[in-house]
């Protein structure tokens, strides 16, 4: 869950951003899938065709990039976050973005893939060596707009091209470079409507609500919540269906989240549900929870990013469900749009297919939007187990097997 830019681009790049910018379709919300238009020029893609919606687990799309990969010049680095938000990190986007880059034509030489491990100064060191290593295209998604602006302003005066992966970097002064990630938006609105569905279905009668959110720095966090409270919350406590017990500060760190529930919850006695924006926040709010003798289907609990702990709180009851997103289709279509950036090619606009606003200067930004997938216990076998996104072996350890079988998890 969790989710940057240079500028002084080569001249492709720079012609790539500004036919995006003249074609892409205007939108009132943050992402704004357009379909058609963004980051092409007249006369189509200067390379081989790809699709955001033709990317799969099996990474087959990529091959077809191989002669664009092969003649590239400089490498491809990618910066992650940390290891702590999200499981997510370490477990698919670092070697999924190598095999996709491996996978189109990159030599191994030239893929760099490193972890900020929670660091600002160590997310900018990174990228500042790579650089210096010889990076020509950045993939990077720090948790904090203003490392990434630094990350964005350094690469700039170095002439190297930057992606924003999984968040976008904002800011007045942030250039527009393209951006790569699900529609966050409408993952907000898949948390709340799940997160409603469940306090129906779970008899929770005059719902209470303690709203958590991610980091206050992360445009990410703003999006989620504008999903699932704005969009979705907010009519219902107006009209007095539910009640907000407390809205938290907001953090991406689970033992942060953790203290911030349990203020909430000590202070608001009659709180009996949370809307939490992530797996990894909601694990300890849930293993609070049971010490305090909250049963199955008490306590509605919302998440997101199908962590393993996430899942497995599904199947017990405890989280009314997850945002599943396929990250191997944003690994390959952050990759995929490297290896054009690389090349000096423009990428198709049905890889680019839509646009976001820089909600600080209204700057309309051309980007990779990706579809995700709020999922119960009765959808785990058909999309993380068939995707294998989760071992079915580990995910049905010990206590949970007995669910797996009465949701037909093999």
């Amino acid at each position: 869950m969790h989710l940057s830019t240079g500028k002084v681009r080569s001249a492709s790049v720079v012609a790539t951003v500004a036919v995006a910018l003249g074609t892409a379709a205007c939108g009132s919300s943050s992402n704004t899938s357009t379909g058609s238009g963004a980051g092409s020029s007249s006369g189509g893609s200067s390379g081989p065709a790809i699709s955001a919606v033709s990317l799969d687990n099996s990474f087959s799309k990529m091959s077809s990039l191989k002669s664009l990969g092969a003649s590239g010049k400089g490498k491809i680095a990618a910066i992650m976050p940390d290891t702590t938000s999200s499981t997510r990190y370490v477990e698919f986007d670092q070697p999924m973005i190598k095999k996709a880059a491996m996978d189109a034509g990159v030599p191994a030489s030239d893929i760099i893939v490193q972890n900020g491990e929670n660091s600002d100064q160590t997310f900018l060191s990174d990228a500042q060596a790579d650089i210096t290593n010889g990076a020509s295209v950045l993939l990077i998604d720090p948790e904090d707009s203003g490392t990434g602006l630094h990350v964005e302003q350094y690469a700039k005066q170095h002439g190297v091209q930057v992606i924003d992966y999984d968040r976008l970097v904002t800011g007045k002064n942030a250039p527009v470079d393209p951006y790569v990630s699900f529609d966050n938006t409408h993952i907000g609105q898949l948390i709340g409507q799940g997160f409603n569905t469940c306090v129906k279905s779970w008899g929770v009668k005059n719902p209470n609500v303690i709203v958590m959110r991610g980091d206050p720095t992360d445009n990410n966090s703003a999006l989620f919540y504008k999903g699932y409270y704005t969009d979705e919350l907010a009519p219902k406590i107006k009209s007095g269906a539910y009640k907000l017990a407390a809205n938290t500060a907001g953090t991406w760190t689970p033992n942060v989240a953790q203290t911030e529930f349990e203020q909430a919850y000590t202070a608001h006695k009659s709180a009996n549900s949370a809307l939490v924006p992530n797996d990894e926040n909601a694990a300890p709010i849930i293993t609070y929870l049971k010490s305090h003798g909250v049963k199955p289907h008490q306590f509605p609990v919302s998440g997101q990013d199908a962590t393993l702990t996430g899942l497995q709180n599904v199947l017990g009851g405890y989280q009314c469900g997850t945002v599943y997103k396929p990250v191997y289709s944003e690994a390959e279509a952050a990759v995929a749009l490297a290896v054009y950036l690389r090349a000096g090619k423009t990428a198709p606009p049905s890889l680019l297919n839509g646009t976001s606003i820089n909600p600080a200067n209204g700057a309309k930004v051309p980007s990779v939007l990706l579809p995700s997938h709020w999922i119960t216990s009765k959808d785990i076998e058909k999309t993380v187990i068939k995707d294998k996104f989760v071992p079915a072996k580990q995910l049905c350890a010990g206590q949970y097997a007995t669910e797996c079988k009465k949701n037909g998890i093999s």
